[in-house]
C-alpha cells in the first residue's frame, strides 16, 4: 500500500476519523521531535492520496499545551505532504460569526505560551516570512468549497487568536480580544502554522464555529456539552467540504509557502552540525547543496 500523499488533513476536536478514506495504512513515524499525537492514516479520499493525521489523538488524549506540534508536522513532511488543511473547533467573537458556521481565516494572533514553535535551534538561525500566516491559495479554495456546501454560513478571512487552554477565556480577556478585532477563539492553530511555513507546506485552517466564547450577553457561558454537541453537527459539513476541495488542489505550487527557507536560513552551511543536517534534512538539504 502506498504510504505516500501530497495532501494532509489535521483532524481538529470531533474528528478523529474520515469514514471515507478507503484504502487505509497506518503509518507510524519516528521523528527527532518525538511521536506524534497518533499514528497517521494514509489512504484514499475520493481516488486521491491523503494523509490523515487525529490532532488530539484517537480518543482525544492530548491537551492542546501537550501537543507534539512539531512531531505533528514533521511526519507529515516526511510522507511527502506539500499541502495541510487543518480543521479546527472555534469560538466566535462575532455576532455574524454563529455557531455552526465555518470561517477560513487570515491571520493569527499568537497568545500561547511555552511551546516549541520552531525546527531550528541548537546552532541552526531560520527566521521565516509569516506576515501572512496561512496560504492564499489553499485558502481561496478551502473557502470556495465551503460556500459551496454550507450556503451562506461560510466567512472568509478574519483573525483567529491562539490562547494557552485548556481553560475557556475569562470575560474580560474575551472583550479584550474583540477590541482588537479578532474574529475567532481557539487553542490550536500556532504553532502549527509555523512549523508548517517552516516546513515549506502550504498550509490553510477550516474553522468550525461551535460557540460564542463568554462575550456574548445570550450566550455567556461555554460548555464542554455545548461544543460537542456542535462539534458533531459541523462534522459531517467539514467532511463534505474536505471532498469538495481536495479535487481542486492542482500539483503546481506557486505560492511562498513552497520557498519559505529559501532566504530564511541565516547560519552558514560550514557551521550547521552533522546532526543537524541529519535531523532537519527533509527541511534544509536542498539549500545546503
Amino acid at each position: 500500500m502506498a504510504t505516500q500523499a501530497k495532501i494532509g488533513i489535521i483532524g481538529g476536536s470531533g474528528l478523529y476519523q474520515m469514514e471515507a478514506l478507503t484504502s487505509l495504512h497506518e503509518v507510524r513515524v519516528n521523528t527527532p521531535f518525538g511521536e506524534p499525537s497518533d499514528a497517521i492514516l494514509v489512504g484514499l479520499l475520493d481516488g486521491l492520496p491523503v494523509a490523515f493525521l487525529p490532532r488530539h489523538g484517537r480518543g482525544h488524549r492530548v491537551s492542546p499545551s501537550d501537543m507534539p506540534n512539531r512531531a505533528n508536522i514533521y511526519a507529515l513532511k516526511s510522507l511527502g505532504v506539500e499541502r495541510i488543511i487543518s480543521v479546527s473547533a472555534v469560538g466566535s467573537l462575532k455576532e455574524e460569526l454563529r455557531p455552526l458556521d465555518m470561517v477560513v481565516p487570515d491571520q493569527l494572533i499568537d497568545r500561547t505560551n511555552g511551546r516549541a514553535s520552531t525546527f531550528f535551534q541548537g546552532g541552526v538561525a531560520v527566521h521565516v516570512a509569516f506576515a501572512d500566516p496561512f496560504c492564499p491559495t489553499l485558502s481561496q479554495l478551502l473557502f470556495q468549497a465551503s460556500q459551496e456546501v454550507m450556503e451562506g454560513r461560510a466567512h472568509e478571512g478574519g483573525t483567529y487568536i491562539v490562547i494557552e487552554g485548556p481553560a475557556f477565556s475569562t470575560k474580560a480577556e474575551s472583550a479584550l480580544y474583540r477590541s482588537w478585532g479578532a474574529s475567532i477563539i481557539g487553542m490550536t492553530a500556532l504553532p502549527e502554522a509555523k512549523l508548517a511555513r517552516e516546513a515549506e507546506v502550504c498550509y490553510s485552517i477550516l474553522a468550525s464555529v461551535t460557540d460564542y466564547d463568554c462575550w456574548h450577553p445570550e450566550h455567556a457561558f461555554v460548555s464542554v456539552d455545548m461544543v460537542i454537541e456542535n462539534l458533531k453537527q459541523n462534522i459531517e459539513s467539514a467532511q463534505a467540504v474536505l471532498r469538495r476541495v481536495l479535487p481542486r488542489i492542482t500539483q503546481d505550487r506557486r505560492c511562498q509557502c513552497a520557498s519559505a527557507l529559501k532566504n530564511a536560513i541565516v547560519t552558514a552551511p560550514a557551521h550547521i552540525g552533522q546532526t543537524a543536517q541529519h535531523d532537519l534534512g527533509i527541511l534544509i538539504q536542498k539549500y545546503l547543496n
